[in-house]
């Protein structure tokens, strides 16, 4: 297993009048361009691959990955839809000086996605999703994929969701010394692309690395995310006016490639770019190509017309 440097700020800030925090890492270059990183369900604030890290300096991009409520240094909180996380965003982006800004979110990072660019559109330069989670109800909805166990089981889990959650984050606790070897297994019952990913030293550092620093209440937030992701978003996908790039694997085996068509299809200003072979996790390859797509639609909005 190979060493991955801490980032070069980590900690949280105070959101909502002092009453819960919201944890960051940060990396690449303090006075860059900023890109907001919205990791999958799970994932915590680390959940950004090693050489997006390092192109991030080469770029001189401030790339910031966010704990979401439950994971991580951020407090436990649920919120009522989609579309309520973008007041905590705000709040960090005030604390940290950030104005305009890219957003990234990779599967369940994909909704919290759209629900800032939909809330900032004057903020927000541009968006990418891979692999994103789709609408389960009201008239952007498509069936399939894991929403669908997801909605069977979010009644239950929006009353005993917390209390499993922490019973499973024990549990994980106690697994550490055998994480990398769990990823491995996972990785042998995975589609070829997520194996051949999840074979690579950097991709298994930056999971487990992710994995032990998701705290002692990580596996809440999956929870958290699975209850809003079953109702309505408090948004229609066709209002978000920002540019959204969007980057799916056709053998995803998650979050199905016709959920990403049909995203695509709904947004006003999108782009599908379809990754033949590739599956859910093995996107993360495509980090790099994700930052120059988001900073060359930043220097077109920059350039006088």
């Amino acid at each position: 297993m190979i060493d991955i440097a801490r980032p070069k700020i980590e900690g949280s800030i105070a959101v909502a009048g002092g009453d819960r925090r919201i944890g960051f890492a940060e990396y690449g270059s303090a006075t860059g361009r900023a890109i907001i990183w919205l990791h999958g369900t799970p994932g915590a604030r680390r959940q950004i691959p090693v050489e997006a890290r390092g192109y991030a300096a080469e770029r001189h991009v401030r790339l910031i990955g966010l704990d979401r409520p439950g994971v991580g240094s951020s407090t436990p909180h649920r919120y009522e839809n989609v579309a309520a996380f973008a007041g905590d965003l705000e709040e960090v982006l005030e604390a940290l000086g950030i104005e305009d800004f890219a957003v990234i979110g990779l599967s369940g990072g994909g909704p919290y996605t759209l629900g800032v660019a939909h809330a900032m559109p004057d903020r927000v330069v541009a968006a990418g999703i891979l692999g994103g989670v789709a609408p389960t109800v009201g008239p952007d909805r498509i069936p399939g994929g894991a929403m669908t166990l997801g909605s069977f089981v979010a009644p239950a889990v929006d009353g005993a969701g917390p209390q499993i959650g922490r019973v499973i984050s024990v549990a994980l606790r106690f697994a550490r010394p055998i994480a990398d070897p769990a990823i491995g297994i996972y990785g042998r019952f995975s589609p070829e692309a997520d194996r051949e990913l999840l074979a690579r030293p950097e991709f298994r550092a930056m999971f487990l690395n992710d994995l032990l620093h998701g705290g002692r209440r990580a596996m809440e937030a999956p929870f958290a995310d699975i209850v809003v992701f079953a109702r309505d978003w408090g948004f229609r996908v066709h209002d978000v006016q920002v540019p959204v790039r969007w980057w799916h694997g056709d053998h995803d085996h998650i979050i199905p490639y016709e959920h990403g068509e049909h995203m695509v299809s709904l947004l006003p200003d999108a782009k599908l770019f379809s990754l033949p072979g590739e599956s859910h996790l093995s996107t993360l390859h495509m980090a790099t190509d994700i930052i120059d797509e988001l900073l060359a639609i930043w220097d077109q909005s920059e350039t006088p017309k």
